[in-house]
């Protein structure tokens, strides 16, 4: 008579889902600049400057960061001659520092103000960035006194680590080249 033979166990084996690795993943519209997302960037930040979240404001710049105000129609740069604002990073922080500080004169009592942003288009796209212009309405209420800004802001966006930075922006007045009194605010 023949063996009989045991039968063989089997070793359960239980097959795990693994994930692709990330760059073979399709890219998530999360991760691009399209004109949506730069708009409700663009909002965000209006939204933060009329609340006097300045704080938040200034984060959401890079740490190389400038912010342009010139005080020319068509000012090819802010050397060649005198600007209303042209800070960067240290001068921004500095600035947002003044704001926040109870002390301000020319913030006594505090402007309230009331930004409107529209025609927002993307101008230029590279990689990870793009420059995105829009136009603007500012309206700075602050002892009995309104005032109206307007004008066409330009910002170069970057994408750092899934979240949008400003790595400058430039704001051009339409009444760049007139008196004016002290600005505080920014655009």
């Amino acid at each position: 008579m023949a063996k009989r033979q045991k039968p063989k166990t089997r070793i359960a084996t239980t097959r795990r889902r693994v994930a692709a690795p990330r760059s073979r993943l399709p890219s998530k519209s999360v991760d691009t600049l399209d004109l949506a997302r730069c708009e409700q960037f663009l909002l965000h930040e209006a939204r933060l400057l009329d609340e006097a979240k300045f704080d938040d404001w200034l984060a959401l710049f890079t740490d190389d960061a400038w912010y342009w105000v010139p005080s020319e129609p068509n000012q090819g740069n802010p050397h060649d001659t005198v600007s209303l604002m042209y800070d960067d990073r240290r001068l921004l922080e500095t600035r947002v520092r003044r704001l926040a500080s109870p002390r301000m004169y020319s913030q006594e009592p505090r402007s309230r103000t009331s930004r409107m942003v529209g025609n927002v288009s993307i101008e230029d796209s590279e990689g990870r960035s793009v420059t995105v212009r829009s136009k603007f309405l500012m309206i700075e209420y602050r002892r009995e006194v309104q005032r109206l800004f307007a004008g066409t802001a330009f910002h170069r966006l970057v994408q750092l680590g899934g979240a949008v930075r400003i790595a400058w922006k430039r704001v051009d007045l339409v009444n760049c080249d007139a008196p004016m009194d002290g600005l505080t605010q920014p655009f």
